[in-house]
């Protein structure tokens, strides 16, 4: 008796085996990926997937857009899954010395940019008045 559950054992262990292997697998590639998109992320923010040389120009570009209305306030634009918006957002400064978008801030599609600057009389009478 003892040598057929060895036998049990074993072949059970082997599956077991595999499927410990299996679950190793698993989990070795989710691993990686992770620092490895924290690192995407580093090179610059809201671009996936691009290589380094193409990174740096969407960096220039988006340096380009950026329009400085504050100490870490900026108004930018920007392409966003297709669309233009105009981005009125402050931003932070990492470890790393890079600037990253803070959570306080809007986002204006073309229609809603010109909608503001047709109100903007009215603001600034708003404005004197308080």
């Amino acid at each position: 008796m003892p040598k057929s559950k060895e036998v049990l054992s074993s072949s059970s262990g082997s599956d077991s085996d595999s499927e410990v292997d299996t679950k190793a697998k698993r989990k070795r590639p989710v691993t990686p990926e992770k620092p490895a998109k924290k690192q995407k992320g580093g090179e610059s923010s809201r671009v996936g997937g691009a290589s380094k040389s193409s990174s740096k120009d969407d960096k220039d570009d988006k340096d380009d857009n950026m329009f400085q209305i504050g100490k870490m306030r900026y108004a930018s634009v920007r392409n966003f899954k297709g669309k233009v918006l105009i981005d009125i957002r402050e931003y932070w400064m990492d470890q790393d010395g890079e600037m990253k978008p803070g959570r306080k801030g809007i986002s204006l599609n073309p229609e809603q940019w010109s909608q503001l600057k047709d109100q903007i009389s009215e603001i600034d009478d708003a404005v004197k008045r308080t």
